[in-house]
């Protein structure tokens, strides 16, 4: 089974045979340990430090199907590289641009996204609020919000509808993990250590939707709550807001909680609080059991993965465009 792997110091990539050796490099120069990784098993790459690769690295990944995706020094993501793609369906793609052009369809959609995000965010301090947490007034803000959703008519008016229910939905952060209050959402860069989790936690919810969306037939570059971009995949913004109430807030809160993340796993700065090694990993381990942890899905009757479940998103975003069945933003049970 293919497996996703986290290269957290500056070092050099390269091909040994069929078999990917890393190096790291210190800030002088110095050489470590060298680290053999079977092409076979890598999914994808993710890069926290400077790499050193050429373009016979790169035509080695890509013949491979393995993705790699780059973080900048305030753990933000910044690009991705990707083999080229070959799950194209010509009319699908066709379907798609349309369904953009055509602002009822697309706010249709929109629409669903929001919805399903707000019903998790609402079942997530429900979970809280239903033990001991007193959470009303973000939860009746919350589902009166959720009454206007399908009355909006624009794209505008829907974004700023969900930036309200997400500053009602932030506001439960404190209650429920007081440890790392959050006292508003800072990203660029996140000042306090809730606003780091939040942000690492979000890109890496963001690169498991991409990759979800590259193993299906959909367009990565057209969205339709998120205006496409030149330089970003914002139809995988679109599925993370779906997911990440499910995927990413209920893990901080566990890792808080649980007293897994601590102060000490965070370096402040000078308006600028980031993870440090220690906080990446133990998130990037969690991150990794949320994924393959599995649940008992109600239609198909069978356990599938969290991961399988944003691929499963993908294909209900897909008949939908195909006018065969209308999509329905995942909602969680639990």
């Amino acid at each position: 089974m293919k497996k996703s792997y986290y290269l957290f110091n500056p070092g050099r990539l390269s091909r040994k045979d069929n078999t990917l050796k890393f190096v790291p490099v210190d800030e002088n120069g110095r050489e470590g340990q060298a680290r053999y990784l079977p092409v076979e098993q890598v999914g994808n790459l993710y890069v926290l430090g400077s790499l050193d690769a050429n373009s016979a690295l790169y035509n080695f990944l890509g013949k491979n199907g393995i993705g790699v995706h780059f973080f900048d020094y305030y753990e933000h993501y910044t690009g991705s590289f990707y083999p080229k793609e070959y799950l194209q369906a010509g009319q699908l793609n066709v379907q798609q641009s349309l369904h953009y052009a055509d602002s009822k369809r697309r706010i249709q959609i929109a629409q669903a996204f929001i919805d399903a995000a707000s019903f998790n965010m609402l079942k997530t301090i429900k979970y809280y609020h239903n033990r001991g947490k007193d959470l009303t007034a973000s939860i009746f803000a919350i589902e009166e919000y959720r009454t206007r959703i399908s009355s909006t008519t624009q794209i505008d008016e829907l974004m700023g509808l969900e930036g309200n229910i997400r500053q009602s939905y932030y506001s439960a952060f404190t209650t429920i993990s007081p440890t790392f209050p959050l006292f508003s959402r800072e990203k660029r860069p996140p000042t306090d250590p809730m606003n780091a989790l939040i942000s690492f936690s979000n890109m890496l919810c963001y690169t498991a939707c991409l990759d979800m969306i590259y193993h299906t037939q959909l367009d990565p570059t057209i969205s339709f709550l998120h205006e496409p971009g030149v330089r970003r995949f914002s139809l995988a913004l679109d599925l993370a807001e779906v997911f990440k109430p499910v995927l990413v807030d209920r893990m901080i809160f566990s890792l808080v909680n649980k007293g897994v993340i601590q102060h000490k796993d965070f370096n402040a700065e000078i308006n600028a609080c980031l993870l440090k090694e220690s906080g990446r990993k133990k998130v990037l381990q969690a991150w990794d059991k949320k994924l393959t942890d599995t649940i008992k899905h109600r239609s198909l009757g069978r356990n599938v993965s969290y991961k399988h479940l944003i691929k499963l998103e993908c294909y209900k975003v897909s008949k939908h465009l195909m006018d065969i069945e209308p999509y329905i933003g995942f909602k969680c049970w639990w």
